[in-house]
């Protein structure tokens, strides 16, 4: 993806929060606040969808981002962007707080479990 690709997301998002982006899987991850809203594959944006705001997506023309695994159409909770919201930064706010709200009502990750420390040896006694 374009440094162009980001600011231009960037932009959108100014009305809304600044967002941070970071690489993953090809793509990029849209950030705010340690919290993932938004991804971006191949230049569009999907951001994140829950059942409080699935209706509205749907209601725009909106599609969820699909893949292919083992033979398997997997669909996640990010969605296309509409359109329309792609306009201008004001267009977009609506739907970028959406993005949030679902982000805020997601469960937090479990933390990474840190490897197990060695245990020390002792000297042996003579």
């Amino acid at each position: 993806m374009r440094n162009d690709d980001l600011e231009h997301l960037r932009d959108l998002f100014s009305a809304f929060a600044p967002v941070a982006f970071k690489a993953m899987f090809g793509g990029h991850g849209i950030y705010r606040d340690g919290r993932i809203l938004g991804i971006v594959v191949d230049g569009v944006p999907y951001l994140k969808v829950d059942a409080a705001t699935r209706g509205d997506f749907e209601a725009a023309g909106s599609a969820p981002f699909a893949y292919e695994a083992r033979g398997h159409v997997v669909a996640m909770r990010y969605w296309r962007a509409p359109d329309a919201a792609l306009d201008s930064p004001e267009d977009f706010r609506p739907w970028a707080r959406r993005a949030w709200e679902a982000a805020l009502r997601a469960p937090l990750p479990k933390p990474k479990k840190q490897a197990a420390a060695s245990p020390r040896k002792r000297p042996r006694a003579r």
